[in-house]
């Protein structure tokens, strides 16, 4: 591929900056604290001809280059780790707005970073793994929900007990939306209460949110309208009326990309247990309905009555 024209781009001559290392001394350097703009080549790397001979773009000013390239000569929201305020996102504004006389960014979010136990996450201690890894053990919207947990500035822990409580907080929210879905009977005054309160609920939210993203405000709206919502249709509801709250759930829910929905389809086989089940119960064989539960509840699944019905869910 062919190489920008660093120079022409930046109205400097770069003859100088060709080497050096971040704040090191050297001898090339005018101020110790000058950054790369361009390397020279070394022996095996790959390179582009330059006025200044072969060599590549510095670090920094790649993405400079690539930004102002696709997004234009000012970026609205600019992300990254707070690992690379200093050096890197100090050099792209420099070397931008140098450039073009213009703000490069007009907000800058630095997350955090993830701890395990504790610990920062490394390959030399032995606590490093992948989202593929995690997979494997846990549900990955429970994972979400779990990091949504706190503000994205803020340093988080991973533990085993943390990602355990996400999973439980994420089963309350797919209860509430089962139970919603599920809801059809007589209209109560809770209900319209409830119903009443939802704009509340979601002004809370979108203050939340717009108070820099403060996701962890914005969950603790959220479980406030679930358990609001379980209290108002555990006993009765109407289905205009739950389809109205589940509705404005869903929206919140997202915002924050979290889907309550149960992926895991129930066998066939559990389905008729529990069907015999509700025909046990039918006939008042207490029993034979017992024993059909633990059937249900050995095979890993969980059998749950209400006012609205059986629900199936996996343990």
């Amino acid at each position: 591929p062919s190489m920008p024209d660093y120079g022409k781009l930046f109205g400097q001559k770069l003859e100088d900056l060709e080497s050096g290392a971040r704040v090191d001394v050297n001898e090339v350097k005018r101020d110790p604290l000058d950054f790369v703009l361009w390397k020279g080549q070394k022996p095996g790397e790959p390179a582009w001809d330059s006025p200044w001979g072969p060599g590549r773009p510095g670090w920094h000013i790649e993405c400079s280059a690539m930004s102002m390239k696709y997004l234009g000569e000012t970026v609205d929201i600019h992300c990254g780790g707070v690992d690379l305020i200093f050096p890197h996102h100090e050099n792209e504004i420099a070397q931008s707005e140098c450039a073009t006389g213009k703000p490069f960014v007009n907000y800058w979010m630095h997350n955090n970073h993830i701890n395990v136990n504790n610990e920062k996450m490394s390959k030399s201690l032995g606590n490093f793994f992948t989202v593929r890894e995690i997979s494997e053990e846990f549900d990955l919207m429970a994972v979400r929900l779990f990091m949504l947990g706190a503000h994205y500035r803020s340093p988080i822990n991973f533990s085993r007990e943390l990602i355990e409580q996400a999973t439980s907080a994420l089963e309350r929210i797919r209860n509430a939306v089962d139970l919603l879905a599920r809801t059809d009977g007589a209209q109560s005054d809770k209900e319209q209460a409830l119903i009443n309160a939802l704009p509340v609920y979601r002004e809370r939210f979108i203050a939340a949110m717009e108070d820099d993203l403060n996701t962890a405000d914005a969950l603790s709206v959220l479980f406030e309208l679930v358990r609001e919502a379980n209290a108002a249709f555990a006993q009765a509801g109407s289905r205009a009326g739950a389809q109205t709250v589940l509705a404005a759930m869903k929206e919140l829910l997202d915002v924050l990309g979290i889907n309550a929905e149960r992926k895991d389809e129930i066998p066939a086989q559990i389905q008729a247990l529990a069907e015999a089940r509700v025909q046990a119960r039918k006939e008042k064989n207490w029993a034979e309905a017992d024993r059909l539960r633990d059937e249900i509840t050995a095979a890993g699944y969980v059998v749950e009555d209400s006012r609205q019905g059986m629900t199936i869910r996996r343990a």
